[in-house]
C-alpha cells in the first residue's frame, strides 16, 4: 500500500510518501480499497503539524476522511465490493486515516455510499460537506425556517461555508455570505448566496451585548469574535450553529441573546455523530442537485500535492475544496 506518513525524527514532524507493507494495517472489521479523501480544515492542521490533532504515535497517516471499496468484512452490513463511506471517530486523530490506498477500521465508523453518489463525489463533499449539512439540520430542528428572515454563513469560501451556503440556498433559504474574499463573489452567488457582506462585519465582535436582530439563524464556522457578534445579532428565538474554529476558539458573550431572545448556540460535532443521523445527513448530501461552480472549485490531488494544498489552506488561499484522489 502507498501512504502519506508523518515521521517523528529530532523533535520534528515530517510527512512523505511512502509504500508500506499491508501488514502496517491497524486492525478492523473492515478493510477498504480506498479510492478517494478529502483535505479538510483539520487534515491541515495535521499534516502541517498546527495544534495537537494527531493523538496517534508516530509513524501515522493523517486524513479525517475517505471513500471506496470493501475488499474483506466480518460485518454482514458491508459486504464485499461496497461502496462505503468512513469519517469522524478519530479517523486521522487517533488512528490511521484516509492518506493511502488502502484502510482497515471497525464497522461502526462507515457508512454504505448512498443512491445516486459515486465515491468521488461523497469526498468532493467529505467530512466539510457532511459538517455543513449537519448545521443545516440542526437549525432545522431548532425551527428555523426559509420564510424567518436571513441565514448568515461566515467562512462561505472554506468547504463547510460553501456546501451550507448550496444546501440553505437549495432549500429555499435567504442566504447571506460572510467573506474576506472579495474575489469570490461571483462564486458565492452561483452557490446560492443573496447577498455578500464582508467578514469584518462580524470579525470585529458584538458592538453591544444585544445588537439589532439581523438574522433568523447562522452557520459558523470561524468562531472566536465572529460567534460573539453573531450571538448578539440573531433574532428573537434564532438559533446559530457552531461547526469550527478557523478564526479563534474563544469567544467572549452575554447570557442576553439566550435570556431576552431565546437565542440558541447549537454545537455541531460531525466526528462522533450518532449513526442514523450522519446516514440521514449522507443521504441528503446525495440528493443535493448538481452546481457547476461548486464543481469548477474542487481541486483534485494526489499524495503528493497534500502537503503544498494544506499550506494554501492554512494561509486562506483556498476557495472550495482540495480532492485526495489517493491512486494518482
Amino acid at each position: 500500500m502507498k501512504a502519506l506518513v508523518l515521521e517523528e525524527a529530532d523533535g520534528r514532524i515530517t510527512p512523505s510518501v511512502r509504500e508500506l507493507p499491508d501488514a502496517a494495517l491497524p486492525a478492523g472489521e473492515v478493510c477498504v480499497r480506498i479510492a478517494y479523501s478529502s483535505i479538510n480544515y483539520k487534515d491541515a492542521l495535521a499534516v502541517m503539524q498546527r495544534g495537537r490533532i494527531v493523538r496517534g504515535s508516530y509513524p501515522f497517516v493523517p486524513g479525517i476522511d475517505f471513500a471506496g471499496t470493501v475488499e474483506t468484512s466480518s460485518d454482514p452490513r458491508f459486504p464485499t465490493g461496497a461502496g462505503v463511506i468512513a469519517t469522524g471517530w478519530g479517523i486521522g486523530e487517533d488512528r490511521w486515516g484516509g492518506y493511502a490506498t488502502r484502510q482497515c477500521v471497525e464497522a461502526s465508523m462507515l457508512v454504505l455510499l448512498p443512491d445516486g453518489m459515486t465515491l468521488r463525489q461523497s469526498m468532493a463533499a467529505g467530512t466539510a460537506g457532511l459538517t455543513a449539512m449537519l448545521a443545516v439540520m440542526a437549525l432545522e430542528r431548532q425551527g428555523v425556517r426559509p420564510d424567518d428572515g436571513e441565514v448568515v454563513v461566515t467562512g462561505a469560501t472554506g468547504g463547510v461555508g460553501g456546501f451550507a451556503v448550496r444546501v440553505l440556498a437549495t432549500l429555499g433559504y435567504t442566504v447571506v455570505a460572510s467573506t474576506g474574499k472579495a474575489s469570490a463573489e461571483r462564486y458565492l452567488r452561483e452557490l446560492g448566496a443573496a447577498r455578500i457582506i464582508d467578514r469584518d462585519e462580524l470579525g470585529q465582535g458584538p458592538r453591544r451585548p444585544l445588537d439589532a436582530g439581523r438574522w433568523a439563524g447562522a452557520i459558523d464556522s470561524v468562531g472566536g469574535p465572529a460567534l460573539a457578534a453573531l450571538l448578539s445579532q440573531t433574532g428573537r428565538h434564532g438559533a446559530v450553529a457552531a461547526c469550527g474554529l478557523a478564526g479563534a476558539a474563544e469567544f467572549t458573550t452575554t447570557v442576553f441573546p439566550f435570556i431576552l431572545r431565546g437565542v440558541a448556540l447549537l454545537g455541531i460535532d460531525s466526528n462522533t455523530c450518532p449513526f442514523e443521523m450522519r446516514l440521514a445527513a449522507w443521504k441528503r448530501l446525495a440528493a443535493l442537485p448538481a452546481n457547476t461552480a461548486m464543481d469548477r472549485h474542487v481541486r483534485e490531488v494526489g499524495l503528493a500535492g497534500i502537503e503544498a494544498s494544506c499550506e494554501a489552506l492554512l494561509r486562506g488561499e483556498v476557495t472550495g475544496r482540495f480532492l485526495v484522489d489517493v491512486n494518482a
